[in-house]
């Protein structure tokens, strides 16, 4: 697929009219097609549901949650709408779609004009899902009046609530995991068209493993325009999807050189490129080299059989030594080589830092750089820019590394990362992946990638050293593309952890464990809008394959054909 933008909530507006305006799709069209969405969804994904009550807002949003409450009906389920605020208040698509409730059959109307009045309908918290159509992405905060109180009257309420646009209460524009101010809970959450910050940013729902997915409703690519520079990192997989040719060969795949490792009287750190390594294969790079200091070469072989090693002179400490720059020996070390991951569980000695710099300058090819290799830079911050000059050089520090690399703190990371991620992107023209909750991949041309997959059973070491291996194996099979190839990698790993946690838990999740799902998140197709036409989610986060199960359960009215069926990762079937 395309690259997903990221738009604010006034460019989510000026999208929606320049499709009415300029692509002349009515309005009141853009509402039934995301109502069909929402009763779609809602079907999906609580199929035991059969008592819905809507609350409903006095603006589009609501309008969006009556029409998906007379669909849901027309689906034979029990449906409530309750309105938050006088019917004088409705106007335009809105009061067209109240005008349309009229009559409706399985459609009890409620109404709440006043905070008062909401102790009278307590009786529409007896519901098996409650669908969230109060607020939507105009809403400024902070929550007031009909919303207020009837969030609070939601107080103790068991029933799972289905988001319409984002949780009402939720600034579009947020770009905060948490909030201070209230906010409606959700279990899901259905948006429409493209995501805004706050659907890749915040925690929407009480869980992380809950789904946030965006559902096409008409918008044509052309009105869906954006300056923020900020795109979905899971629109990339569509490049690691793509077939192989037919005369292809290991040769066509790259050769992902890792350097790292040390095994002595400082301690042992071969796992770290051993598992650099293994990624680089899993992700499909032809030929894959570990070089590491001759005494971790027995450990890292039997990783496995299929990689290749190359002994590395070491340290009486057993770290690499700086001899190792001998002209003719780096010239056969990096014969062949395509592309280099350089740092896992190297060590920072100062002949191990002087052997790192001698080789990233000897080393021409794109490059990738993790732990040990980011704090030599970090002490030589001068390196980075010249290193960059007429190459990719990929970046993947934790908040950490990231405050060594830029002379501040980790907090200070934190509190801005979006910023500081961007601003040493542009500043020193490489690729910044910046590790966390929400990784993000800044660009040196300002374009930042957010990535939603990932759980915080990832917590854990060795799972930068994975996700090095990864990059470097995708970056080694489309060198042509590598903006494209990191946000890719960035995102498998995120989602094959997001599977094996589905098949373990996220307390006992290892690094490795994500390597063993990394073919079930190739074949993903819940991150991408289906070729044969519009009617299908993209889902930000929160499903596995077993939602299919579930997404066909169920009848639902005679369009139900027309409407999406699932929003899972499931696998493609053959």
């Amino acid at each position: 697929m395309v690259a997903m933008h990221i738009l604010s909530a006034a460019e989510m507006q000026a999208c929606d009219r320049a499709t009415t305006d300029r692509y002349g799709i009515p309005s009141i069209e853009l509402m039934r097609a995301a109502a069909l969405a929402v009763a779609s969804f809602a079907r999906a994904e609580f199929p035991q549901a059969r008592r819905v009550t809507v609350l409903c807002g006095t603006g589009n949003n609501g309008g969006d949650g009556m029409m998906a409450a007379r669909l849901l009906a027309e689906g034979g389920l029990d449906v409530t709408v309750l309105l938050l605020g006088a019917t004088a208040r409705l106007k335009g698509d809105a009061a067209m779609a109240w005008s349309e409730l009229a009559g409706a059959r399985r459609v009890a109307v409620l109404i709440a004009a006043e905070a008062a009045d909401l102790e009278k309908h307590r009786s529409a918290l007896a519901a098996d899902l409650i669908v969230d159509a109060v607020l939507g992405t105009g809403f400024l905060p902070p929550l007031r009046g009909m919303a207020l109180a009837a969030r609070e009257w939601l107080t103790g309420c068991t029933a799972p609530i289905l988001a319409v646009d984002l949780p009402s209460g939720w600034p579009a524009d947020a770009a905060e995991a948490m909030l201070d101010s209230p906010v409606y809970p959700a279990d899901a959450v259905v948006t429409f068209t493209a995501p805004k910050p706050a659907h890749v940013f915040g925690a929407l729902t009480r869980r992380w493993d809950q789904p946030v997915v965006v559902a096409p409703i008409g918008s044509p690519e052309a009105a869906i325009v954006s300056a923020l520079h900020l795109d979905w990192a899971g629109s990339s997989l569509a490049l690691a999807q793509a077939p192989r040719a037919f005369a292809a060969n290991k040769g066509s795949f790259g050769h992902v050189l890792v350097v790292g490792g040390s095994f002595g009287w400082v301690g042992g750190k071969a796992g770290a490129p051993a598992m650099a390594a293994l990624a680089a294969l899993r992700a499909g790079a032809g030929l894959v080299t570990a070089a590491v200091p001759g005494p971790a070469l027995p450990v890292v072989a039997a990783f496995a059989p299929e990689l290749m090693t190359w002994p590395l002179a070491a340290t009486e400490a057993g770290q690499i030594a700086v001899k190792n720059l001998d002209e003719a020996q780096l010239a056969a070390l990096l014969a062949g080589k395509t592309v280099l991951a350089l740092g896992p569980g190297m060590g920072q000695s100062e002949e191990t830092a002087k052997f790192a710099a001698g080789l990233l300058a000897a080393a021409k090819m794109p490059a990738v750089l993790d732990a040990d290799a980011l704090n030599i830079l970090a002490a030589r911050p001068a390196l980075i820019g010249k290193m960059a000059k007429g190459r990719t050089l990929v970046l993947t520090p934790h908040p950490g590394e990231m405050a060594r690399l830029v002379g501040g703190t980790a907090a200070e990371v934190q509190a801005n990362r979006l910023g500081v991620a961007r601003t040493f992107a542009q500043r020193f023209g490489v690729t910044l992946v910046l590790k966390g909750a929400r990784t993000l991949v800044a660009h040196p041309d300002g374009r930042v990638a957010v990535n939603t997959s990932g759980n915080p059973g990832m917590a854990k070491g060795g799972s930068g050293d994975v996700l090095t291996g990864l990059i470097a194996g995708l970056l080694a099979q489309y060198p042509a593309n590598p903006a494209r190839a990191v946000e890719a990698a960035v995102h498998l790993h995120g989602l094959a952890a997001d599977l094996a946690v589905r098949a373990a838990d996220e307390h006992t999740l290892l690094a490795t464990d994500s390597l063993a799902l990394l073919a079930r998140a190739f074949r993903s197709r819940g991150h991408a809008v289906a070729p044969e036409g519009p009617n299908r989610y993209v889902c930000l986060q929160g499903h596995g394959p077993e939602q299919e199960s579930r997404a066909n359960s169920g009848d639902f009215h005679e369009n139900q054909e027309k409407l999406p069926t699932r929003c899972a990762h499931e696998p493609r079937r053959r």
